[in-house]
């Protein structure tokens, strides 16, 4: 890609690595994620001008603990630590860690001890953080001072006495932390000395030459969705390839109501792109049939959407990749565990895929998220209709239907979905929230209906606010429009007899309920 100054983020294995890379990008930094392990030689190769090491889910005291060489500190640029990162750091250079409480993440109260430290430039004496509470620094190694201590007393930064090597206990890169991102800018800017020199401009004109250059004469296969990552994908991939590019719109049974037609619409009038339409409802249908655990519904799909584009990819002859718009989050959530992440749900373009399979995958989004995405999709002159839809999982309905999925529970869910949109659209909340979705629970209670007794499942609303989908926090809906949701719900979708409200954020919760 076109940038001048590059970050380079060691991957420990924390679910918010991308997240870091993500907010660096925003500030117009160019960032690439290297594992934990990466060797002197191929960071030297980048030319970085900083480095930042991630958190982690395991601890610095355990044996198997993912560790840097320490020939990484003796490289001459800038470091950064967090969370896990800056314990590492410290035990590298000789100080000690210990157990401190729970291991869990909460809004903290931080104070500043130095406020001439670089890393906190502009910053009030005292900001909330999010911060792991599981273990921190209990002794500082030499040539080391503390910046900043949580309101229980704990080391929550840190760096040498040269100002190259830098720790924060607390995660800048959430939203949850106040100032995070100008902490990020004053590593950026102050520190690394870094040039705002990237951006998705350059990103799509550099893409476009890759995937060119990747499939050469070979013909791709793409799976269309309706959603913004997989259309973005086709018409990105249109622009270097042409008419090697084949669509595919698969009606897998999991789509939300008049989903197809909507769709498909778009993109054969507004977006002039050949698809060929595939109902495997039946197909995908009678591969959930008895299933109730989510890990097996999203490889059920996976197994199924694969077998159905192979049989496509036969007819448009020697189709060598299948094009998928996976992007940061799948990759992040699904996990790998060799690399000391954890894994917190399969991803139908992830870990869902089948071991083997005939496709190549092409994967031109993987680096980016869902806002860069919908950037994109501007910049490639995509309809608005398309890039203001809410992120659809790939498995569809059957991780929105708890419990096993029927043809049955499909319509009840479809039909309170759209009840829910079209009144989040009325009231103009729609454009306002990331996401926002129905979910059927396998729960049936007693209601009454016109003084008749029902004995309906349950419906419960999802709403959330986020910018990236890494964390979210629940949407505020009104009273009067909470009320005229449920009435409608109640009243309109038979067998629904009562509507409830998700007010869980994320973490610890994920957004989507399976």
């Amino acid at each position: 890609m076109k940038a001048k100054d590059v970050i380079i983020i060691l991957d420990c294995g924390s679910q918010y690595t991308q997240l870091i890379a993500r907010r660096i990008r925003e500030l117009r930094v160019y960032s690439e994620i290297l594992p934990w392990d990466a060797s002197v030689e191929e960071i030297r190769s980048k030319s970085p001008k900083g480095i930042v090491i991630s958190g982690s889910s395991r601890n610095v005291p355990l044996s198997e603990a993912p560790t840097v060489s320490s020939e990484i500190l003796e490289i001459g640029i800038p470091i950064l630590g967090i969370c896990y990162g800056m314990q590492l750091l410290c035990h590298i250079l000789g100080g000690k860690i210990a157990k401190t409480g729970s291991a869990e993440y909460r809004r903290i109260q931080v104070e500043i001890e130095d406020e001439n430290a670089k890393l906190f430039k502009g910053l009030p004496k005292r900001f909330c953080a999010w911060m792991s509470r599981g273990y921190s620094v209990a002794q500082l190694p030499p040539n080391v001072r503390s910046l900043a201590k949580s309101e229980d007393g704990s080391i929550a930064a840190m760096a040498t006495l040269d100002d190259r090597i830098w720790g924060l206990q607390f995660h800048p890169e959430v939203a949850h932390t106040e100032h995070g991102l100008e902490i990020l800018r004053n590593f950026l800017f102050d520190i690394c000395s870094c040039e705002p020199s990237w951006n998705l401009e350059d990103w799509v004109e550099e893409k476009i030459k890759e995937v060119a250059q990747i499939v050469g004469n070979d013909k791709v296969i793409c799976a269309l969705s309706g959603g913004v990552d997989s259309t973005v994908a086709a018409v990105l991939t249109r622009k270097a390839i042409g008419d090697k590019l084949h669509c595919v719109f698969v009606d897998n049974g999991l789509l939300r109501l008049n989903e197809a037609e909507n769709v498909l619409s778009v993109y054969r009038q507004k977006l002039n792109l050949d698809v060929r339409y595939v109902d495997a409802s039946n197909e995908f249908l009678q591969a959930l049939k008895g299933i109730t655990d989510p890990e097996e519904k999203r490889k059920a799909v996976g197994k199924t959407f694969i077998d159905v584009f192979e049989r496509e990819a036969e007819k448009v002859g020697d189709a060598k990749w299948l094009l998928q718009g996976t992007l940061y989050p799948d990759v992040i959530e699904s996990g790998q565990e060799s690399r000391g992440a954890s894994i917190i749900k399969t991803h139908h373009n992830v870990g869902g895929l089948p071991e083997e399979m005939k496709l190549q995958l092409l994967e031109p989004l993987k680096d980016l998220f869902k806002d860069e995405v919908r950037a994109i999709g501007a910049i490639l002159g995509i309809p608005h209709s398309i890039l203001r839809r809410h992120p659809f999982p790939g498995p569809g309905l059957s991780v929105r239907c708890l419990g096993e999925v029927t043809p049955e529970k499909l319509e009840l869910l479809r039909q309170a979905d759209a009840i829910f949109m079209d009144e989040l659209d009325s009231s103009g909340f729609y454009d306002k929230v990331w996401q926002a979705f129905c979910v059927l629970l396998p729960v049936r209670s007693v209601g009454v209906i016109e003084d008749e007794r029902t004995y309906g499942y349950t419906i419960a609303l999802r709403a959330v606010e986020s910018s990236d989908g890494m964390t979210a926090d629940w949407v505020y809906l009104s009273r009067e429009l909470l009320d005229k949701i449920a009435h409608r719900i109640c009243n309109e979708v038979t067998d629904i007899s009562r509507v409830v409200l998700d007010v869980t954020s994320k973490p610890p919760a994920t957004i989507e309920w399976e």
